[in-house]
């Protein structure tokens, strides 16, 4: 075998290896949608928007499936490791690469944890002194925490084929248990009132059903993209990678909706007089479980304390591996330090599995709770989904003559509409996950400006700053208007009319954008960069 960096003989392969087929990517997807979202967000949904929290899911549905198809085409004709974070560099340059990228290297980061924490507060049923009244972690749930952090690294160090081998396990348990619980609940108890009940079918109104969204509904949904971040290591990925985003989003959305009809449906009538404050009781953080007992479903009841177990590790597995690819892609490029793409010889980016880790147990400090945390990574994932739309139209218009094995028909309506949407559920998020994410990306930034001083890759390549001209109005205004808001906002504009300033604030935001892209010599000479350095990735089997 000869290596290709060096030319030597005998010398082992670096990079990334494409050993993962079709089945495997569309599993690595869907055990990404199918985590601790299905054992809280029904709960979360139902207590912001009473019997109309379908319509969310519905909603949210829709919006996550508009997302994904826009990511089907860029992972189909840009099939590198790391993707969310490489598209906009092609488009736009070194800078929109790297806040994509940072963005979503936030999101990915707390994944684990914040599995992590959804199982501890699940089984605190069955083992009290996991989590306390609020749902933070205790003293011994927190080393627990970072025992599971522990061996989620070890299991990605081992190489992509034991993440792709061991996730098909779990989410084969993980698609089954929900959907048993589905048809279960909704045969031994399905009270129909209970849709209307607590003051009516929408008893917060269209505010309760938007809100609903990133209280977990969004977090539920995402998670498609963990195909399009493994695309250096997809056997196929012109053809694999749109059928794995789109059929993972699918099926995820069918399974959710049944979730939440058969979850409020089964609950107790009698919980909901009053309203939907507490529908399975105060400080109760396994709703499924407490409605299973209640019921006299106990072996349901087990089957879910181990899928409590299962469900929220299989993701938390996959999302370590896929943040590491992440800074691997920021590393690669020299955007943060380069140590961050080194590969161990199973062609895995181990520095930054070990980043990820870190990173990981430091989130359970300001975080402690599932609660507290899922607002956050909803606003940076819709984010990190918003700059796909944008980057789809500017490479069509500089990179015409791509092959695009699938190509999005209504791309021009469909892109900004999807941007719209990402732009309104994170003004849905409310005011102060808001300031938290801006003040992130703010960090993110300093730390570009760093690399890039200090960084001899990154001093030769062209920084594009004009990116920010359509960037920084993009984070700002949609900090503005939620600081204006209606979502814990100060409530200057009015309801209904907030929703329309977004919609008309992002269109504006995303021409601008498309205007802003790199012209088509310049995409052609990054995509010649980017298709020399993924050469390196890949190995045949």
């Amino acid at each position: 075998m000869t290596d290709t960096s060096t030319g030597q003989v005998g010398a082992p392969t670096p990079g990334l290896r494409r050993v993962v087929g079709p089945m495997p990517l569309m599993f690595i997807s869907l055990g990404s949608i199918i985590g601790s979202g299905w054992l809280l967000g029904a709960l979360t949904a139902a207590s912001a928007a009473g019997g109309a929290s379908v319509l969310s899911w519905l909603l949210a549905g829709v919006v996550m499936v508009l997302l994904a198809l826009v990511h089907a085409e860029l992972a189909a004709a840009y099939p590198f490791a790391g993707g969310t974070a490489r598209y906009p560099r092609l488009a736009f340059g070194a800078l929109a690469g790297f806040a994509a990228g940072w963005v979503g290297w936030l999101q990915a980061v707390t994944l684990a944890p914040i599995e992590v924490e959804a199982a501890l507060s699940y089984l605190n049923h069955a083992w009290p002194g996991l989590v306390n009244a609020d749902g933070a972690l205790t003293g011994r749930g927190l080393w627990i925490a970072v025992a599971l952090i522990a061996l989620f690294t070890v299991v990605n160090i081992m190489g992509v084929r034991w993440l792709a081998e061991s996730n098909r396990i779990t989410v084969l348990w993980k698609t089954a248990v929900p959907v048993l619980t589905i048809i279960v609940l909704m045969v031994v108890s399905f009270h129909a009132s209970n849709f209307t009940a607590g003051g009516g079918f929408a008893p917060f109104g269209a505010h309760g059903v938007f809100a609903a969204l990133p209280l977990g509904v969004v977090f539920a949904l995402q998670g498609f993209e963990q195909a399009v971040q493994l695309g250096g290591e997809s056997r196929n990925p012109q053809r694999d990678l749109p059928r794995a985003v789109i059929g993972a989003v699918l099926i995820g959305t069918v399974i959710y909706i049944g979730l939440e009809f058969a979850f409020i449906g089964a609950l107790d009538p009698a919980n909901l007089l009053h309203g939907w404050s507490a529908p399975v009781g105060k400080g109760d953080f396994g709703p499924y479980a407490t409605l299973a007992t209640t019921l006299g479903l106990g072996w349901l009841a087990v089957i879910l304390y181990i899928d409590a177990v299962i469900s929220p590790a299989g993701t938390g597995l996959v999302y370590l591996g896929t943040t590491a690819r992440l800074s691997y892609a920021l590393g690669h490029a020299g955007h943060v330090p380069r140590a961050t793409a080194k590969l161990n010889r199973a062609g895995v980016p181990w520095v930054s599995l070990l980043l990820a880790f870190v990173v990981g147990i430091i989130c359970f400090l300001p975080f402690p709770s599932w609660q507290s945390f899922v607002g956050l990574v909803t606003s940076a994932t819709v984010m990190m989904y918003g700059f796909a739309p944008v980057t789809l139209i500017a490479l069509r218009r500089s990179d015409p003559d791509r092959h695009r094995p699938y190509r999005l028909k209504g791309a021009s309506v469909i892109a900004p509409l999807a941007f719209i949407a990402a732009s309104e559920i994170i003004y849905w998020t409310s005011w102060p996950t808001v300031e938290k994410l801006l003040i992130l990306i703010a960090v993110g930034l300093v730390v570009f400006a760093i690399s890039h001083l200090l960084g001899k890759k990154s001093k030769d390549e062209p920084l594009d700053a004009r990116a920010l001209l359509w960037l920084l109005p993009w984070f700002v205004g949609l900090g503005l208007i939620s600081y204006l808001g209606q979502y814990d906002g100060i409530g200057v504009i009015p309801p209904w009319v907030d929703l329309g300033v977004v919609a008309v604030f992002a269109l504006a935001i995303f021409y601008l954008g498309v205007r802003l892209s790199l012209p088509a010599s310049r995409v052609a000479e990054a995509l010649v960069i980017e298709e020399a350095e993924a050469a390196t990735e890949p190995a045949s089997l």
